[in-house]
């Protein structure tokens, strides 16, 4: 009797030890802007201006808030959740990543796991909480791209082999991860072509673009005047696999092979959306040249396609190599992109062929702990073949000036 009393007492005090471990940390960043716009229409009011702020948009506004969120209910297990708040093309309020992680304290090589929505861990320009950059305002093409389009919703696996564990200067990383619900990836790429900005798509978001010409066709008449790129369409698992290096902090690199499996002639009806088979290699390298200097780059290649026979077939290419210097408080960052997409399909009336560059000039300072001022200045050139079906040039550039205050709290 005493027995069970005493294991009675224990399971009712459980729940308060319990409780009594859970840790919580709560974190964000709101950012207002002035931004000069373009003389162009952005492609979220359906418009070909390439950068997120076009002519329709205010100069002046809260350009972005950031919620981030850490559970730790024991050592092992944690929940991680971000929010995001964008005002453009409406209000918008919602999740970027959600996710339970599990990582057991390990003296050698160290194992994880993690299940809900997530970034794969392939970018070494976007390291902050909530999937933001530390150097320039505006995301590179590539991960203007991944922030739009891309995201696990699924299981990931982890080994890591720290090097200070194991009395090396080299430390080690794999990943593998299995995933459902990314099926419309590529439909922004082939139809509007890589775009730059630092917006992050919410779960459950439509984003619009400017309506193609060929939409008009029997072909292409089913699919929706916007994509939900995390739609789940076929019913298929899609993987990714990642492995990263690092030397001492000093030399990092992360390559990471992604494919959605996509079925390309599946179609969900109702929503309008095609399952792409999208599947790409990135490749990131960070180098350290001393404690203020760095360089960052980027490589993606890839290939795309949808409908029954593949009747959109595209690749997709993009890099970028960044420079950055920290003096006292001041960042200074410069970026050059490149990024194009090759059509190889046969539907003539549907052309995806498209190309650009882009020079980003960035410089941010840091006030206090909680409060960072910055400008910065971009030009950027693109071609597109489907715009003068729509009406458009063909050709398109567009100069930014962005002033911006962060407040962190």
């Amino acid at each position: 009797m005493n027995k069970a009393l005493g294991l009675y007492a224990l399971l009712l005090l459980s729940p308060i030890t319990f409780a009594q471990t859970i840790q919580t940390k709560f974190e964000g960043v709101i950012d207002a802007s002035y931004d000069s716009g373009s003389d162009s229409v952005s492609w979220l009011d359906k418009g070909w201006g390439t950068t997120r702020f076009g002519i329709n948009d205010n100069n002046l506004s809260i350009s972005r808030a950031a919620f981030t969120g850490r559970i730790d209910f024991t050592n092992s297990l944690s929940f991680f959740g971000v929010a995001q708040y964008v005002p453009e093309p409406k209000a918008t309020i919602g999740f970027t990543e959600a996710y339970l992680q599990y990582q057991p304290i390990a003296k050698g090589y160290q194992v994880s796991a993690k299940v809900g929505a997530f970034y794969p861990k392939m970018s070494l320009e976007n390291p902050q909480s909530g999937w933001m950059s530390p150097y320039n305002y505006t995301n590179s093409a590539i991960n203007s791209w991944i922030g739009e389009e891309v995201r696990a919703f699924g299981l990931e696996a982890n080994i890591k082999r720290p090097g200070r564990k194991f009395r090396s200067n080299h430390s080690f990383e794999g990943f593998a991860a299995v995933f459902k619900g990314n099926d419309p990836a590529g439909t922004l790429l082939s139809w509007r072509g890589f775009a730059m900005h630092d917006r992050q798509t919410t779960f459950n978001e439509q984003i619009d673009f400017a309506i193609p010409h060929s939409f008009e066709w029997t072909q292409l008449d089913k699919q929706a005047e916007y994509v939900e790129p995390f739609e789940e369409v076929d019913g298929r698992f899609g993987y990714y696999v990642g492995a990263h290096w690092d030397y001492q902090k000093k030399s990092q690199l992360r390559v990471y092979y992604y494919d959605n499996n996509g079925d390309p002639g599946a179609l969900n009806t109702r929503t309008g959306q095609y399952a792409w088979d999208t599947r790409f290699l990135s490749a990131a390298w960070l180098y350290k040249f001393n404690k203020q200097t760095r360089i960052v780059v980027q490589i993606l290649d890839g290939k795309t396609a949808m409908g029954t026979n593949r009747g959109v077939d595209n690749d997709f290419y993009s890099h970028f190599v960044l420079l950055s210097h920290k003096l006292d408080q001041h960042r200074l960052t410069i970026r050059y992109d490149y990024f194009k997409v090759s059509d190889h399909d046969d539907w003539q009336f549907d052309p995806n062929q498209s190309r650009g560059e882009a020079l980003t000039a960035s410089w941010r300072y840091k006030l206090s702990t909680k409060w960072q001022v910055g400008a910065e200045y971009s030009v950027l050139s693109s071609d597109a073949q489907n715009r003068p079906g729509m009406g458009f040039n063909e050709h398109n550039s567009q100069q930014q000036l962005q002033l911006s205050a962060s407040w962190h709290f």
